[in-house]
């Protein structure tokens, strides 16, 4: 604890972080000589230094350090929002290895069924100012129902509508997929994915509650069959990646999210 807060890490952990291999490469790699620090020869793998204070090199070739890591998933259903699961596949198994020790977590979470935009850090102060309902951060959603919602009730759901315990939403944003942006619509079905479905319309909504869309969508009359987050702030989910694919964000994209 005291080395973490000293800003010393184990070199084998900084190296797999990295991407140099895992701990167990890097111990051979250190034992044949191929590490150093700021110059010096490194035998041990498990000696701690300051990685953003010292120059580490494998085979001559200067690392550049990366301490957080920040992640774009296409979650697919099926998949729960957490880190581990004895029964289910988590968000956390879909990563590569070269993300995974990281450590990352997700960034709120999405119901198993539903899809869609996942951001996934290691960055507790980033997940922080995501999640904080101070930033009224815009979440979108592309919903399909299996009946058709009155105009008066979508009314009720963009003014703030009473879910089943008594609690009022924020209001929210209803609109067409005719009047999204092209990098939106790109992650919109040309029909419905559902073959229950019969409507489907976009929702944004600032807050987050359990299942908060699945029960603003019944306490107006009607029963979500399928959902897909499509965007958080400004980060629009990338359409080039299927379901359970990642990459990491761009330094624009991050800026976009806050």
């Amino acid at each position: 604890m005291e080395d973490s807060y000293m800003g010393l890490e184990r070199i084998d952990k900084i190296l797999t972080h990295l991407g140099v291999g895992t701990r167990k490469e890097v111990k051979k790699l250190c034992r044949l000589g191929n590490i150093t620090v700021d110059g010096e020869m490194v035998r041990d793998s498990s000696e701690k230094v300051d990685p953003e204070n010292v120059e580490i090199a494998v085979d001559g070739q200067v690392l550049e350090y990366k301490k957080y890591i920040y992640v774009m998933l296409h979650k697919p259903a099926g998949v729960v929002s957490a880190t581990e699961d004895r029964q289910h596949t988590t968000v956390i198994d879909l990563l590569p290895e070269g993300f995974q020790v990281f450590e990352p977590f997700p960034v709120g979470r999405l119901d198993k069924d539903t899809e869609g935009l996942m951001i996934l850090t290691n960055d507790g102060q980033f997940s922080h100012r995501v999640l904080s309902p101070k930033k009224q951060i815009n979440k979108m959603y592309y919903v399909e129902v299996n009946r058709n919602i009155k105009d008066a009730d979508f009314k009720r759901i963009e003014e703030g509508i009473a879910l089943e315990d008594g609690y009022v939403t924020m209001p929210a944003v209803v609109s067409t997929i005719e009047s999204l942006a092209p990098d939106k619509k790109a992650n919109i079905p040309e029909t419905f994915h559902s073959a229950y479905a019969n409507q489907r319309f976009m929702l944004t909504i600032q807050e987050g509650k359990y299942h908060q869309v699945k029960r603003m969508v019944e306490a107006a009359g009607s029963e979500v069959v399928y959902l897909k987050r499509i965007s958080v702030g400004n980060l629009v989910l990338d359409s080039q990646l299927a379901p359970g694919d990642c990459r990491e964000l761009t330094e624009d994209e991050m800026e976009g999210i806050l």
